[in-house]
């Protein structure tokens, strides 16, 4: 096929999605598939549209790629992509709205708030967190991925600091109880039967999953099984598919979870767009699942031509 990928772009997430894109690159001409790369700027939308693509394979993390505004263009081009529609991508990417949505369906997710600050931050806001939430506190930009802006805090004035660090990223911030357990991810892939992939263990050598972590080799570690109970990495398998379906996801997502002590999958968040690079946990789960990277790519491409586009949606 020819295939149109989509790398790069302009959010804090920039250099994981070029070297994603690169992987995915390198992978689908393994395959035989024709492809051209774009570092994705105003100008991709009239490559697109004169390029005569098979499909697009988008490889961008973060707002733009992961927001549901390149789906929405590539609806509009009647140009089928891999991954999620419109209506799941910006689900997903916004931890407030996907929250409540995963609340509805009975999925457990640590309690939180959002706070707008685009007119700045109330003096009493942190106070006010801590009242309602308690201590410690994660504290995000709703609408980024990586753990970028992320804190944990553990006192008031760590989540005063943290509350302003999200608010470089975002003007609405999410504060969210901090559940103590086992960080797993949960791969759905679905091109178009859904496969649910072993639960994988993350483990850092930072004190948090950071940026750093995900992206440095040898700052975490990925053990396949998770290192939790049977029952526990069933609930958990259970929940990302819950998730992946009540969302409306299609081909692909990674659903992130901390499994407590008593066994509890609390969903944290659901990406759209997972890390392609080396280092990335998506295609290390799928590779457990005996789906190498180049078949998972050339799965993802021949799953996206059976995408029906330019019908108001794609979700």
């Amino acid at each position: 096929m020819k295939v149109a990928l989509l790398k790069g772009g302009s959010s804090s997430e920039r250099e994981v999605s070029l070297r994603s894109g690169a992987q995915v690159e390198a992978a689908l001409a393994s395959r035989g598939h024709q492809v051209t790369a774009f570092d994705f700027d105003r100008n991709t939308f009239a490559a697109l549209a004169a390029g005569e693509f098979d499909c697009v394979f988008i490889a961008l993390h973060g707002p733009l790629g992961e927001d549901g505004t390149v789906q929405g263009m590539c609806e509009l081009l009647e140009l089928p992509y891999t991954g999620c529609g419109v209506l799941a991508s910006a689900l997903c990417i916004d931890k407030a709205m996907s929250n409540r949505v995963l609340e509805q369906a009975g999925i457990a997710v640590p309690a939180y708030q959002e706070h707008d600050v685009r007119e700045g931050i109330p003096a009493d806001l942190p106070a006010r967190l801590v009242a309602g939430l308690g201590l410690p506190l994660v504290v995000k930009p709703t609408r980024q991925g990586s753990t970028v802006g992320l804190t944990i805090a553990t006192s008031e004035e760590e989540v005063a600091d943290g509350v302003v660090l999200a608010g470089r990223y975002d003007f609405r911030v999410l504060a969210q109880r901090f559940v103590s357990g086992v960080e797993v991810t949960v791969g759905v892939l679905a091109t178009p039967e859904l496969q649910v992939l072993p639960t994988l263990e993350i483990v850092s050598e930072n004190p948090v999953y950071d940026y750093d972590a995900k992206y440095t080799a040898g700052k975490s570690h990925h053990i396949i099984p998770a290192r939790i109970p049977e029952p526990a990495q069933a609930a958990a398998a259970a929940a990302a598919e819950l998730a992946f379906r009540t969302l409306r996801c299609e081909g692909m997502a990674r659903v992130d979870i901390i499994v407590d002590e008593a066994g509890t999958p609390w969903v944290l968040e659901v990406n759209t767009v997972p890390g392609m690079t080396s280092l990335s946990l998506f295609p290390d789960a799928a590779r457990a699942a005996g789906i190498e990277f180049d078949e998972l790519c050339d799965r993802l491409v021949r799953h996206a031509r059976l995408r029906v586009v330019g019908g108001g949606g794609g979700g």
